[in-house]
């Protein structure tokens, strides 16, 4: 149904830049905020590009990347930067988890419920 990976969101420090993939403006305005200022302050505070991607299994991971000679990017700042997200906005990354898996892959909510 759908290739590796669908991209739910992203921000660039190079462009300034802000994408909500269409297929999930059906998110709730707070969420797509909540993820709006998540991205946009991990850019401005670390550089690079941000994207929060989903696998085909449903899982969201975090992708980063940055331009070649990048000297302003901060490659540990990342790491923890990623970390700290996983742990403070953990809710909300299982919610959109759980979102994914049933209106995109079609999966039954009692069997993502644990």
């Amino acid at each position: 149904m759908y290739q590796e990976t669908i991209v739910l969101c992203a921000s660039s420090a190079y462009d300034q830049k802000y994408y909500l993939n269409d297929d999930f403006k059906g998110l709730p305005e707070a969420i797509q905020e909540e993820l709006k200022i998540m991205c946009v302050l991990y850019t401005e505070e670390i550089g690079g590009i941000l994207s929060l991607e989903f696998e085909e299994d449903g899982c969201l991971v975090f992708h980063v990347t940055s331009d070649e000679g990048d000297l302003l990017f901060d490659e540990i700042g990342s790491v923890l930067k990623i970390k700290e997200l996983q742990r403070t906005k953990s809710d909300l990354l299982e919610s959109l988890e759980l979102y994914f898996k049933v209106f995109f892959l079609g999966e039954e909510i009692g069997d993502n419920l644990e």
